[in-house]
């Protein structure tokens, strides 16, 4: 023990990327709960099942990793049966920090991190995950059912088979991440229960489903975000039965690329996407269209913004500059008179 830290190697994990260090790791999670104390992942490779967190537990390594592989203090799955890597479950006030989680793409929808409640419970979650990485999961990079109060910060997201983050919950700050290439959303919120979410100075690109899909919120904050060629909308809000999205101000954000590989709808080839939705603020965001790196690929989106069924909200001061191959701002109909659509300058992009 170091400065009432416990250290993993103490207790008999090998960090070799050969030997099975669950039972280690896990004694040192569950010791340090004892107290509320700390456990430090020296850098190395560990591979492990599912470790379970314990409340005001942190489990820190060193942050080392790379765009295209892990680095560090590196928690490597080794079953394939398992329903997640990190389960946190129960875990208030756990903290997540240094790791890279890696999943290896082993299983089926096998989650990074996965918080799992029957009810919200009477206690906020209040965990936090901070300078990690998590990828190449079989299910999403952190997976969160009926969470209540949380961060995530400085952290990479990226190549799961599911969403970067998957949400039903509220009281989040989603800050300064990279969700990237992950195969849904990614950030996606596609159940009800879900608000109270600030997301800001995250960078989030080349995710299949799209970039922020959100299904019946209320209460989101999407700020001062760069959101890049993401096969869906850059930024969708639905309804599909799990109500209507209320009180969301989207300002702020670059938005190039997105739409590039639209569902059947042909609408889903758009920046910016809101279906049956009350007190929205579409302003100060700045839309390009694009292709593929190096010149190559198809040119998207299709639209710049579609929008229906609003009330009481505002789409003005937004620059749609060559923002999109068919048309710039598409009216679906179905809106009441309290809607506000003006002063966006804008052209279509000429594809050359």
């Amino acid at each position: 023990m170091d400065n009432g830290s416990l250290n993993v190697r103490d207790l008999g994990a090998a960090g070799d990327g050969k030997k099975d260090d669950t039972a280690a790791i896990q004694k040192a999670i569950d010791t340090a709960a004892q107290t509320g104390g700390s456990v430090h992942v020296p850098a190395g490779t560990y591979l492990c099942s599912t470790l379970t967190m314990r409340p005001y537990v942190a489990l820190t390594g060193v942050p080392a990793f790379g765009y295209r592989k892990p680095g560090g203090s590196i928690i490597r799955l080794a079953d394939k049966r398992a329903r997640c890597l990190i389960d946190i479950t129960g875990a208030t006030g756990a903290t997540l920090e240094g790791l890279c989680l890696d999943g290896r793409d082993l299983g089926s929808g096998t989650h990074g991190v996965l918080l799992d409640k029957e009810d919200f419970g009477q206690e906020e979650d209040a965990f936090r995950i901070e300078r990690c990485q998590i990828g190449w999961f079989t299910g999403d990079g952190v997976h969160l059912r009926r969470v209540w109060c949380y961060s995530v910060r400085h952290s990479m997201i990226c190549q799961n088979k599911g969403s970067g983050i998957r949400q039903r919950g509220w009281d989040a700050f989603i800050l300064d991440n990279w969700l990237s290439g992950n195969a849904g959303a990614g950030f996606g919120a596609f159940d009800a229960e879900d608000a109270a979410v600030t997301m800001t100075g995250n960078r989030i690109e080349w995710n299949a489903a799209g970039g922020v899909i959100l299904y019946g919120a209320d209460n989101y904050s999407i700020n001062g975000n760069y959101i890049d060629r993401c096969g869906g909308p850059g930024i969708a809000m639905y309804n599909e039965g799990r109500g209507p999205n209320a009180h969301i101000a989207i300002t702020g954000n670059v938005l190039n690329r997105s739409g590039k590989w639209p569902a059947a709808d042909q609408f889903g080839s758009a920046h910016i996407r809101v279906d049956d939705a009350t007190g929205v603020t579409i302003t100060g965001n700045t839309l390009t269209a694009g292709r593929d790196d190096q010149g190559t690929g198809e040119w998207s989106p299709a639209y710049a913004i579609v929008y229906s069924k609003l009330s009481n909200s505002v789409i003005m001061g937004n620059v749609l500059d060559r923002a999109a191959i068919r048309d710039l701002i598409v009216d679906r109909g179905g809106n009441n008179e309290t809607v506000i659509v003006k002063d966006n300058p804008a052209t279509l992009h000429p594809r050359r």
